[in-house]
């Protein structure tokens, strides 16, 4: 699959002034809506799909088809990541109207680290061809451990980069609106020397998790295409939609229970296809059935469990109200049933 340069500096200013839209759109503090998430996350799959349209009809089904397997795996491992965001954002207390701007510039980071090691996997293809079997390999161990440990946390205070910066630069007691760097005094007022903001160790920590989360979902790209314009690409795409599906999601954790198994099944698919890749060569379109079932079984089952817990809280609430409620009334003094994996 040949790329010309131009391409890539053609996609490459789509994807900047596709940024450039979303800072200006974004660019005073407020809180994210449903209805605004919703709205930006169809424009970001629209545009992402309609990339996989392009690459079909340009370069050939075939490429569009790994195009597209990737692009749904760094989809799907991206929940995992906003899983991980919602839990910082609710450590470091951050305000629901500042969220978004640690978010664009997470992102904005993401895609520079991203950039890097596809560059560095594909080189190492290239020259140590089994390097496949190690990143089959730890896609395969990843994999049996995210199904064995449902639970997720976060613990910022043991982030070594994190630490290395309260070293370097002083960090504000609180907020400073949306700026990440303040001039301040000893005693906190304006002027003096340079300090941190709360945001800005925020955006540290979301950096660094993103780096860990890039260590699973790029060999698994590659498991599905070797090729770096397919790679980065579909990694770019699915990343532009992080900040929409983080403010459609991040509330709705507890419904997608079954989510991470799916995720683990996926995780060890791609690493078996690579580790039987001398062996025998998985179809494209057989990847992708495999990846979309994994999904639709794991949201499906998830959903399920959801209304099942729903009705039978339904019905242990039901004599309660009966006895001393107005009927069609359902309250419980026990809260809400746990939905927790």
């Amino acid at each position: 699959m040949s790329v010309p340069l131009w391409i890539w500096a053609v996609v490459l200013a789509v994807i900047l002034a596709m940024l450039a839209v979303d800072l200006f759109a974004h660019r005073r503090a407020h809180v994210v809506g449903v209805r605004e998430a919703l709205a930006w996350s169809g424009v970001w799959i629209a545009l992402g799909l309609g990339f996989g349209v392009v690459v079909w009809l340009v370069w050939g089904p075939d490429a569009g088809g790994q195009y597209l397997a990737g692009y749904l795996i760094e989809k799907s491992l991206a929940v995992d990541n906003v899983f991980v965001i919602a839990l910082l954002f609710s450590f470091f207390a951050v305000p629901r109207e500042l969220q978004h701007r640690v978010l664009f510039f997470g992102v904005l980071g993401a895609l520079v680290f991203r950039a890097a090691f596809i560059g560095a996997g594909a080189v190492l293809l290239d020259r140590f061809h089994w390097i496949l079997y190690v990143f089959g390999a730890f896609l395969l161990y990843t994999g049996v451990k995210m199904a064995r440990h449902s639970a997720i946390e976060v613990h910022p205070d043991r982030n070594p980069v994190l630490r290395a910066m309260r070293r370097l630069i002083p960090v504000t007691d609180s907020f400073q609106g949306q700026r990440f760097l303040v001039r301040q005094d000893a005693d906190g007022r304006p002027g003096g020397r340079w300090a941190a903001t709360p945001l800005l160790a925020v955006l540290v920590a979301v950096e660094t998790s993103d780096i860990v989360f890039a260590v699973d979902s790029i060999p698994a790209i590659f498991a599905v295409t070797s090729e770096p314009f397919l790679v980065f690409t579909s990694n770019a795409f699915a990343i532009l939609g992080l900040r929409a599906m983080y403010f459609l999601l991040a509330g709705a954790m507890h419904r997608f229970g079954y989510l991470r198994y799916g995720l683990a099944a996926i995780l060890v698919f791609v690493g078996a296809k690579m580790l039987l890749a001398d062996v025998y060569k998985i179809p494209v379109w057989l990847s992708l059935t495999v990846i979309c079932a994994c999904l639709v079984i794991s949201v499906g089952a998830s959903q399920y469990r959801n209304r099942r817990e729903e009705r039978a809280a339904a019905l242990r609430q039901g004599p309660a109200d009966a006895a001393g409620s107005a009927p069609g009334r359902f309250r419980s003094a026990d809260g809400p049933a746990d939905r927790s994996p």
